[in-house]
């Protein structure tokens, strides 16, 4: 088949929950300390929604600033699709209450689970609807609210995950932008990373639906598999890794970080980071980073960017964007 359109960014925003809860304030609570947490991850701080904040919410509010940014109305949105494990209810999803919000009914809406990793595969996704000419302008969000599925209790956890939503309008252009997504999965790796869901019949077996997750194997499989997913997206674009002007990856783990721009002998200059502010807000971490740096300048127009994940499932993927 051949495309006849591009998938360009025109707008990005975000949002963060006003309350913060740092490390010193954990260390209260348990056994830990700042320093503890910050050598182990590079966090310092999350963002907790409060009690009337929710995924769709959040979502709404990152929504609203792409669509100003993009210079948009919101009638011009042809679908809505929504990266979210934390939805606000089982059905309907966040997607459908996006599009109520905005008064778009008829369009389609609907939401992508695929973790850590979900805005990479909405970018995907996205770009197969515009590139084929079936949509012209799509609103990509990526909302979590991970502390609704954390136990407070469990240091292995708490410490890592925060909330947060951040939002893209992708569009049809003439001009450069997705250049290559690549999205892979493993479910024979599914209890490395996981959470129940609060269903009546899994209460009964005496699950809580909070994270689990065997932290040592998550980040060796996130390393090797992220190491080869950037030698996939430099292959597919026939580039060298001085090619990259920015790495935006998933805020997980700074020691992940670290190790993929070693990969790519990318200095820390080039890395954009919030895992110090954000913590890990799961799929909303890159798109928030993208807006981070975009709004403060640092990412310019014609910037070659490489966005990478990895998450439950397990799955991981990267993309090249010219933005």
């Amino acid at each position: 088949m051949k495309f006849t359109h591009h998938t360009r960014i025109i707008g990005t925003g975000s949002y963060l929950p006003p309350t913060v809860i740092t490390n010193d304030d954990l260390a209260k609570k348990m056994e830990t300390s700042h320093e503890w947490i910050v050598e182990r991850t590079g966090i310092e701080k999350r963002h907790i929604a409060g009690p009337d904040e929710t995924a769709s919410t959040m979502a709404i509010a990152a929504a609203e600033r792409a669509i100003e940014s993009a210079g948009i109305t919101s009638k011009d949105i042809d679908m809505i699709l929504v990266a979210t494990v934390t939805p606000d209810f089982i059905i309907p999803s966040v997607s459908c209450l996006l599009q109520d919000h905005f008064k778009l009914g008829g369009r389609p809406a609907f939401d992508i689970g695929a973790a850590c990793s979900g805005f990479i595969y909405g970018l995907s996704i996205a770009d197969q609807y515009i590139k084929t000419g079936a949509a012209k302008t799509i609103l990509l969000v990526a909302t979590e609210a991970m502390s609704r599925i954390v136990d407070w209790n469990d240091r292995r956890t708490c410490i890592l995950f925060g909330d947060g939503a951040g939002a893209v309008v992708l569009q049809a252009s003439d001009k450069p932008g997705i250049c290559s997504t690549h999205l892979h999965a493993d479910g024979s790796y599914k209890d490395l990373l996981w959470a129940p869901s609060a269903f009546p019949s899994q209460k009964k077996e005496g699950l809580e639906p909070y994270v689990i997750m065997k932290g040592n194997e998550v980040f060796k499989l996130a390393v090797n598999s992220l190491s080869k997913s950037v030698d996939e997206v430099l292959e597919a674009n026939h580039l060298e890794n001085k090619d990259i002007d920015w790495l935006v990856p998933h805020q997980a783990n700074m020691r992940i970080i670290t190790a993929i721009a070693k990969k790519l002998n990318l200095p820390m200059e080039k890395v954009i980071l919030t895992i110090a502010d954000h913590s890990n807000t799961s799929a909303a971490s890159i798109p928030l980073a993208l807006d981070t740096a975009i709004r403060d300048g640092r990412i310019k127009r014609g910037d070659k960017l490489l966005l990478e994940a990895f998450g439950a499932g397990l799955t991981w993927g990267s993309a090249l964007v010219v933005y």
